[in-house]
């Protein structure tokens, strides 16, 4: 449901306000965020921050001083930001946290960062068929009992996220990033119709994915795919795409209080990153009667 845009203004620090967001892929030359400053505006006004994902990118890889860099860098700025930082595990920081998913609003709102709706995380990319044996090996190991339980694999794909190093990701050269990243995700042309299938996709997956774990949810903020949206699911779950600090899409923030879930865009003004126009609001409804969210 896509409302006419509004502004909604904040003051410094507004208590019980939550703000989630995504994939920011610090360190990235991808991402559109250069320097952590940028991020300050986003920071004022929440006193709750939930980073649902690839955050930046942790895992080891041919640069791994930039890596150590990028992610101190990282968790000095947060530390000193203000906001009370939770941090969602995505397939580029499978060990930035012990936090998978988080379940909000007494279970009304479920949050991940999306690429467990994928058997193999990244079906467009060269890491799918290597991903995709690592889960399904990961899966066999556990026991029969686990092995439907959405921690259970939640645990399994970061393990075979956190095994599997960086390609371009932390590459300092322009000209060879470049190269690289053409040849990892959008070449040749078959990548670009797999991408665009996922993106068709990821409203359905995540829908079936809250009927089998969380079915008293009724929101599901997400990331992933870096394509920022929000859809309304035959089963009426709504799924929030917050996108990415990366071209050509944007993203979005999700902004939750008590009685309201606000999504709004995220914004460059002066070189700054600002929660911007209203794209959809949602007053947050009594949860679907439940029983205990399933493991």
């Amino acid at each position: 449901m896509l409302l006419p845009g509004t502004l909604f203004v904040v003051s410094p620090t507004v208590p019980g306000l939550t703000r989630i967001l995504s994939d920011l892929h610090y360190g990235d030359r991808a991402s559109r965020l250069v320097s952590l400053g940028q991020l300050r505006p986003l920071l004022d006004g929440p006193d709750k921050i939930i980073l649902n994902g690839d955050t930046l990118d942790t895992r080891h890889g041919p640069h791994p001083q930039h890596t150590a860099r990028t992610r101190a860098e990282m968790t000095e700025f947060l530390r000193a930001a203000g906001p009370a930082v939770t941090h969602i595990t995505g397939n580029h920081d499978p060990d930035i946290s012990a936090h998978h998913s988080l379940d909000l609003a007494d279970g009304r709102v479920f949050v991940t960062h999306g690429d467990i709706l994928f058997e193999n995380i990244v079906p467009w990319g060269r890491d799918a068929a290597a991903l995709g044996a690592r889960i399904e090996a990961g899966l066999r190991a556990l026991a029969p009992a686990e092995r439907g339980q959405l921690a259970a694999r939640l645990i399994v794909f970061r393990a075979a996220c956190a095994a599997l190093p960086q390609r371009h990701q932390a590459e300092p050269n322009p000209f060879i990033y470049a190269a690289r990243l053409a040849a990892d995700t959008i070449w040749p042309p078959l990548r670009s119709l797999r991408i665009v299938r996922a993106w068709r996709e990821t409203p359905a997956r995540a829908a079936d994915l809250a009927a089998a774990h969380r079915p008293a949810a009724l929101f599901m903020p997400l990331g992933h795919t870096h394509r920022p949206g929000v859809w309304r699911t035959p089963s009426g779950l709504t799924v929030i795409n917050t996108g990415a600090l990366c071209r050509p899409f944007g993203s979005l923030v999700v902004d939750l209080t008590a009685d309201l879930l606000r999504v709004r865009r995220v914004e460059r003004r002066a070189g700054e990153f600002h929660a911007g126009a209203t794209v959809a609001e949602f007053a947050l409804a009594e949860p679907r009667p439940s029983a205990e969210l399933p493991p």
